[in-house]
């Protein structure tokens, strides 16, 4: 999740665009089925932004990247424009990010979940150039919550890595082919929504949920409560045999590039595990360099870490009052 300064260009370009956030912190209308809206001006939330950075006192290292105009903005939309929860959250980010290490995971750690092909990245975008993270329930292969978890987080930073210069959010596309409840785990839910919502806050800019059984919906009614009202918004049924809700595909994709099994023209985008695999690890070498980290990189050494040491005790030491009282 490389957030740089706004001085690059091409952060600055992602910084507007993704002001069509403040529209709904401020309580603004209108929603389109793509999930996208139109962009506010910037010096909506500049005030907001400054507050923040205020309460989390200066940063350095690592931290600091996280906490670009543009990050916490999203922080900010996330906490419906309430300067103090959006601090208390992105701390918290900053604290999970040094101890979770999500950017020391490397694809030899996750590749046997990915086996199946249950989350993939797909070589296409939607209209918007968001990149499209492709979910099977029904291709679960394994049984680890901890190992499921880590190939999620794995799959985030690679799609944000791979975000547009003017694009900061992604698309899922859930294909229920073949589901039955017990490809879905209750726990792993929970931890998956916990980790989204509260670690890539206004990541997800849409999710279609793909012919859904009926034996779904009671598992929806169970997931529902644990998520923010605004995601459950973004989440659109979509029925092959339902012309309207098809529309919605329509909408958002170019029809011959999305795949056959999702009602698209293009046949050649079918998951392949050895083609996915050669591109994971370009990519893990593009972003990273040749650096593999081993599962074991929870006791690799602080100078290691995404947030050194020096860091997260200053981080430790910003009392949740102090924020909840707007001191820094």
């Amino acid at each position: 999740m490389f957030e740089f300064d706004l001085s690059t260009r091409s952060h600055r370009s992602r910084f507007s665009s993704f002001f069509f956030l403040s529209k709904m912190s401020l309580g603004t209308k209108g929603s389109s089925s793509s999930g996208f809206e139109n962009t506010s001006p910037p010096e909506d939330y500049l005030n907001k932004i400054n507050e923040v950075r205020t309460l989390l006192g200066p940063l350095i290292g690592k931290s600091s990247e996280y906490c670009s105009d543009a990050a916490i903005t999203r922080y900010l939309a996330a906490r419906n424009g309430h300067v103090k929860k959006a601090t208390k959250m992105l701390k918290e980010t900053l604290k999970w990010r040094t101890q979770y290490k999500p950017r020391e995971i490397r694809w030899e750690e996750i590749a046997r979940e990915a086996e199946t092909g249950k989350i993939y990245r797909s070589n296409y975008t939607d209209k918007y150039g968001r990149p499209v993270l492709v979910m099977r329930p029904s291709c679960q292969n394994t049984k680890s919550p901890k190992g499921q978890i880590r190939f999620l987080v794995y799959c985030m930073e690679n799609a944000i890595l791979n975000l547009p210069d003017n694009q900061e959010q992604m698309v899922w596309l859930i294909d229920f082919h073949g589901f039955n409840m017990s490809h879905l785990s209750i726990k792993v839910s929970r931890e998956t929504a916990h980790v989204l919502q509260e670690h890539y806050p206004e990541r997800l800019g849409l999710a279609i949920l793909y012919n859904p059984p009926k034996i779904f919906e009671p598992f929806w009614k169970m997931v529902k409560p644990f998520l923010e009202p605004k995601t459950c918004n973004k989440v659109k049924f979509v029925y092959s045999d339902d012309n309207v809700s098809k529309k919605i595909l329509e909408d958002i994709f170019d029809m011959e590039q999305l795949e056959v099994a999702f009602g698209g023209e293009n046949s050649d985008s079918s998951f392949n595990f050895e083609k996915y695999a050669e591109r994971m690890r370009e990519d893990d070498l593009k972003f990273y360099g040749n650096t593999p980290v081993s599962s074991t990189s929870a006791h690799f050494t602080n100078s290691d870490s995404e947030v050194s040491d020096t860091e997260m005790k200053r981080l430790e030491d910003i009392p949740d009052e102090k924020i909840k009282n707007g001191t820094s």
